[in-house]
């Protein structure tokens, strides 16, 4: 009689152990930017230095890693090049249009996606609201830093140096930001989205949540130009609108297919 194989339902049951080995050393790698020993990467992942040196080898012929002159190992440009085998912002919007269609039609409420460029803000991609009537910006108009929801995300996530950077105007002088700004930015990162009442449009509250890379860096936004609907009280207020905003950017560098909910 057979032996009867109960397989456990769990996201774990599909391992591949070599694989994992090798991505744990590529995003090991990723963080010194000096590169860092073999010895070193066999006790930062726990690791025998042998398993760690055939799998170095492995890397090294295939071009992802490098070792240095002093028996270091270094990642080299491989992954970057095929990160950009397809241009990343079109893969960014494409993986980003059907959850922003879905944030409109769960919300009914425009959307749009703005990336940061030379020290401008771009919207790259816009959704309408579902129905007869919309408030939304155009794709291609760049917008300012310092007053709108996106700018604050932007520079609320930014290090004082990149501030700085962000800042900086054509002519080499920097734009200000006042104290009150200063600790407003501070809330918006801690609270993980910005909430601010437009200053161009009356009536419209813009919501705005970064968009993480697999980094932890900030690559885009999406925001929301809320807009209360008198004939639709049953849509929910300004915070349902901001978590099913946060789900959506959540799930653009996940690849998940789930529904929002």
């Amino acid at each position: 009689m057979k032996a009867l194989v109960l397989v456990d339902d769990d996201s774990d049951k599909y391992r591949a152990p070599a694989l994992d080995k090798g991505l744990d050393i590529l995003e090991l790698l990723a963080t010194r930017e000096n590169g860092i020993s073999q010895a070193e990467i066999a006790k930062s992942l726990d690791r025998s230095p042998s398993e760690i040196f055939r799998m170095l080898d492995r890397l090294v012929r295939r071009g992802y890693v490098r070792r240095t002159e002093v028996d270091r190992y270094a990642l080299t440009l491989k992954l970057f090049e095929l990160a950009h085998g397809t241009p990343p912002l079109q893969r960014l919007i494409a993986e980003a249009m059907p959850l922003m269609r879905q944030f409109s039609f769960e919300t009914e409420q425009a959307c749009h996606m703005v990336t940061y460029d030379k020290r401008r803000l771009v919207v790259v991609a816009q959704v309408d609201a579902p129905g007869y009537w919309s408030v939304a910006i155009r794709v291609g108009s760049v917008i300012d830093l310092l007053d709108t929801g996106s700018g604050h995300v932007f520079l609320a996530y930014a290090s004082e140096t990149d501030r700085r950077l962000m800042l900086q105007e054509d002519d080499g002088t920097s734009k200000e930001i006042s104290p009150a700004l200063t600790r407003h930015l501070a809330e918006v990162k801690k609270n993980g989205h910005e909430r601010m009442r437009s200053l161009q449009i009356p009536a419209v509250i813009n919501l705005a949540v970064p968009v993480m890379g697999p980094m932890g860096s900030v690559v885009a936004t999406l925001a929301c130009p809320f807009v209360e609907r008198l004939d639709r009280h049953n849509l929910g207020d300004t915070q349902y609108a901001v978590e099913q905003l946060t789900v959506t950017a959540a799930k653009i560098f996940s690849g998940s297919s789930e529904n929002l909910g």
